[in-house]
């Protein structure tokens, strides 16, 4: 790093209107990723409007500390609460939430502030050092390659749906059907439409998401309105370095789970969480308790990973101009608006703002752990209110939060139908965390596969011959092939005889 570099890497730190607009910026992102339907996307889209006129770093100053606050705050209702404020905290909700209700909410938004933080440094490190060759390997990736990557998140639902294999199957494609609905992306027809115009538009994620953990779990809290809410421990936040380097090696992993994919154009931390959380689940075998009950690690591999894949993001877009996921494809936006040109010759003709960048991400992470570790005692507040009071703001956040992101009574009547099927699915054992990951990958299934195949001209043994001849792709494949053999029942059988081989083997004779 020149010395220019590091003047433009500490801009944002010495000059008080951009360290105040960063601060500014990261603490409206908390709030604004903990209400569900008020996504990151649309606080960034509507800046755009009050700061095309602003320059250039005050606006990204601002941008910036919104994006880094917003995918943390998802958490804090998804542990709280149960009810995901982004996308990226669905994985989160698998544990946090069992925390909350055994009365350790403090010690685990306390944990996961600590943990996001970290994650989003080890994203601002390599896209510090590494963008240009993770940027650059990130674009060898083929539409059959995020078909694969996505049949992986598909085949989470293993992982993500308790005991049931099939349960987590049906749940999943249920998820697929619901994503499918509305116009096909390559040919704008209607898809299970019934002849309907309103649902041309089809079933926005974070309405079916709303729905399923917001509403539902609102309904299947009425079970419970007259039990004791659980006494939140608040007395101790801020974690020990004992417990930081105890998670320390998994979160640097899913730390690097989440910077590659966040770095793969159009996925972003909602599949980096899920991959992270699947990741901590098959690795590590002695959990402080069992996943899905309460597991700290369960709880961080997602926080470090979505946070980290903020770095991720932005690699592709200031190395290749090709956004990492929809709020970087609209800080692309905002950076034409004032006459910049995201992409290769960025480097070269203006490196001042890569270096800005960087160092606004690492200021923002600062303030992340500042503001992350204050307000929790008020929030775990949320967790002790009577349940007759505690269900009916569930349903009314649920409804302002999901008419907020079109502006359509429509998507309202979809949240509450989500809302109704996602309780009568639980009360029969089903999870709904795949229903929503289905929903998300579903489209890029669809349109990943028929591209892959398009660029065969349309010979289906020649796309799976392509499976196996390329590097990348023969990777992803014995990894689909893997995580399919591994989920099947033979699999503990396998593993049993192999473990008998073993001590055969090692048993003096």
């Amino acid at each position: 790093m020149t010395e220019s570099s590091l003047t433009y890497f500490f801009m944002a730190w010495l000059k008080p209107h951009l360290m105040l607009l960063t601060a500014a910026g990261t603490l409206a992102g908390i709030y604004v990723g903990a209400i569900p339907g008020l996504s990151v996307t649309m606080a960034v889209s509507i800046l755009i409007s009050f700061t095309f006129s602003w320059d250039v770093n005050n606006a990204l100053a601002l941008m910036v500390g919104i994006y880094c606050g917003g995918v943390y705050g998802g958490s804090r209702t998804a542990i709280l609460l149960n009810i995901p404020g982004a996308p990226a905290a669905i994985a989160t909700s698998f544990d946090g939430f069992p925390l909350a209700e055994r009365g350790e909410a403090g010690q685990a938004i306390g944990v996961s502030t600590v943990i996001s933080v970290f994650g989003g440094f080890i994203g601002v490190i390599v896209l510090a050092l590494a963008a240009p060759m993770v940027a650059e390997f990130s674009l060898k990736f083929a539409p059959r390659d995020y078909l694969l990557l996505a049949i992986m998140g598909i085949l989470l639902v293993g992982s993500l749906s308790g005991e049931s294999m099939a349960k987590g199957v049906f749940a999943g494609a249920l998820g697929v059907i619901f994503g499918m609905v509305g116009m096909d992306p390559l040919t704008a027809e209607g898809r299970f439409t019934f002849g309907t115009v309103s649902m041309l538009g089809g079933i926005h994620y974070v309405v079916a998401m709303i729905g399923f953990f917001g509403v539902s779990e609102a309904l299947f809290q009425l079970h419970q309105v007259g039990v004791t809410p659980v006494k939140q421990d608040v007395s101790k936040i801020i974690p020990s370095w004992e417990v930081i380097l105890k998670y320390l090696p998994l979160s640097i992993r899913t730390s690097v789970i989440g910077v590659l994919i966040g770095a793969l154009p159009g996925t972003g931390g909602d599949i980096a969480s899920l991959l992270a959380y699947d990741h901590a689940k098959r690795t590590v075998k002695k959990p402080s308790r069992p996943f899905g009950q309460g597991a700290y690690e369960g709880l961080l591999a997602p926080e470090s990973a979505n946070n980290a894949a903020i770095g991720g993001a932005y690699i592709p877009m200031l190395t290749l101009g090709i956004p990492g996921d929809a709020v970087t494809a609209v800080i692309i936006g905002a950076l034409y608006i004032h006459g910049l040109k995201p992409g290769p010759m960025l480097m070269i003709e203006t490196p001042h703002l890569f270096w800005f960048t960087v160092g606004n991400l690492a200021l923002s992470n600062i303030f992340l752990l500042i503001f992350g570790l204050t307000g929790i005692r008020v929030f775990a507040k949320m967790v002790e209110l009577p349940k007759g009071i505690l269900i009916p703001v569930i349903i009314v956040l649920s409804v302002v939060g999901t008419y907020a992101i079109q502006n359509n009574i429509v998507d309202v009547y979809w949240m509450l139908g989500f809302g109704i099927f996602g309780y009568v699915l639980r009360m029969f054992g089903f999870q709904v965390g795949p229903i929503i990951l289905g929903v998300i990958l579903g489209p890029l299934m669809d349109v990943s596969y028929r591209r892959a195949v398009m660029s065969t001209r349309n010979d289906f043994p020649a796309f799976l011959l392509e499976l196996v001849t390329n590097p990348i792709t023969l990777v992803l494949t014995l990894a689909v092939v893997f995580m399919l053999v591994s989920q099947t029942p033979l699999w503990p059988w396998f593993m049993s005889l192999l473990r008998k081989k073993q001590e055969k083997d090692t048993k003096p004779e």
